[in-house]
Order: C-alpha cells, then sequence, then structure tokens
C-alpha cells in the first residue's frame, strides 16, 4: 500500500498506468466521530464509530485493516497533510481536555478467523 495525495496519485496514475476506481457508494464516504485503534504484531485495526447524542449504542461503520508499515505510512501522510491544511487554514484547536468515551464493544458476528 501506498499513500499519495490526490495530485501525486493522479500523476503516478499517469506514470505507472495505474487505474484507481472510486465507485459511487465509496465517494460518499462515511462519517465517523470517534476512531478506536488497536494492534497485533502484524497489524493495525483502525475501527471508526458513528456516536450520536442521546443514543446508548454506536456502532462501528468501517474497519481498517493495515501492515504495521503501512499504518505508518498513514501517520506520515496524515502529519504532511495537517501541517499544510494548518499552513492555509491555521491551527487546528482541539476544545478542553475531551475524554474518549469508554465504549463497550460487543461483537454481533459469528465469523472466525
Amino acid at each position: 500500500m501506498y499513500i499519495y495525495e490526490k495530485k501525486e496519485m493522479e500523476d503516478k496514475n499517469n506514470e505507472q498506468g495505474l487505474n484507481i476506481e472510486l465507485n459511487d457508494d465509496v465517494a460518499q464516504g462515511v462519517y465517523s466521530n470517534l476512531a478506536i485503534i488497536s494492534h497485533s504484531s502484524s497489524e493495525f485495526v483502525l475501527d471508526f464509530i458513528r456516536i450520536m447524542p442521546g443514543m446508548p449504542k454506536a456502532q462501528v461503520k468501517s474497519r481498517i485493516i493495515l501492515t504495521a508499515e503501512h499504518a505508518k505510512r498513514l501517520l506520515m501522510a496524515l502529519n504532511d497533510n495537517i501541517e499544510k491544511y494548518e499552513d492555509h487554514f491555521g491551527e487546528i484547536t482541539i476544545g478542553g481536555e475531551e475524554q474518549i468515551p469508554q465504549v463497550p464493544f460487543t461483537n454481533s458476528s459469528s465469523g472466525q478467523a
């Protein structure tokens, strides 16, 4: 997995003949206001969750599984893009010392790895 910015991705697409499709369902995106990150010795798991006010239950809306190397590449790409964002729009402020909500996990799937 390689992580590129959109412009860089378009340039690489032209150079290597790589065709990346973005179908309508994926293009809509999934809103998330909480991410839970876990890892094992071989991979990182990013669970993206939407918590709605007044709702006692939250659901994982998307799960991304990455190798450790790709997780580090993602971290570097996010850092780079946050720097560019802040250069253009100003510093991102995080209000107060918000506590991460304690969300109990229940696994409703019966699959096995």
